[in-house]
């Protein structure tokens, strides 16, 4: 069975900087797309970076220049470095991945359990 599994929120003030980290767990062989997607309360669901598996990367507007996000293969593990946080990035993050390949079976898409991010002002 693959998992994802997020960890790195918690709570930092506005200009600081987190780190959020997730590992894919199984055994996996391919990961096309890995990303991060972010919900405020009363807000829908929003894409916040992803990453291909060649390591192209597309950011929301509201994060470029600030979030940035990576990956390792090798470790199917995708990370995203926040910078300059601003209280408009609190939510709860979750990772995303699409085009999971494993030994055993095929997923179009897998979700984290989310983290909770909070910036304070």
């Amino acid at each position: 069975q693959v998992q994802l599994v997020e960890s790195g929120g918690g709570l930092v003030q506005a200009g600081g900087s987190m780190r959020l980290s997730c590992a894919a767990s199984g055994s996996i062989r391919y990961i096309r797309n890995m990303g991060w997607y972010r919900q405020a309360p009363g807000k829908q669901r929003e894409l916040v970076a992803t990453i291909t598996n060649d390591a192209i990367t597309d950011y929301a507007d509201s994060v470029k220049g600030r979030f940035t996000i990576s990956r390792d293969n090798a470790k199917n593990s995708v990370y995203l470095q926040m910078n300059s946080l601003e209280p408009e990035d609190s939510g709860v993050y979750y990772c995303n991945a699409k085009g999971v390949v494993s030994t055993a079976e095929l997923w179009g898409q897998l979700w984290g359990q989310g983290t909770q991010v909070t910036v304070s002002s």
